[in-house]
């Protein structure tokens, strides 16, 4: 598994559209076998500042799997707009520390 990291600045004008557009993509990463899980968090001290976090179930998944099909391209139609508002986009890989709260105590 990999973990997708989109990091965003959105001018305040434009979060609702963002935040909109984002919900209309969600059924599209749903009906993905490659996408784990995946959620949109932003920063309590500045609402224009946002985190993409997507669970992917492998590099391969992503590029190949996700990438090249229909339900990516109407993703992509729908977050186009957003592409220069990107500041970093990352895959991470994990490591043995961590927490879930099925584990933490």
């Amino acid at each position: 598994m990999i973990v997708e990291y989109i990091r965003y600045t959105i001018d305040s004008n434009r979060i609702e559209s963002f935040l909109n557009d984002y919900a209309s993509v969600a059924e599209t990463l749903a009906a993905s076998p490659h996408a784990l899980a995946w959620e949109l968090t932003y920063a309590v001290d500045d609402r224009t500042q946002f985190i993409l976090r997507i669970e992917w179930d492998s590099s391969d998944g992503h590029i190949q799997g996700v990438r090249k099909s229909a339900e990516f391209r109407n993703f992509f139609s729908h977050i186009r707009p957003y592409g220069n508002d990107i500041q970093e986009m990352r895959h991470h890989g994990h490591t043995q520390i961590s927490s879930t709260p099925a584990t933490a105590q």
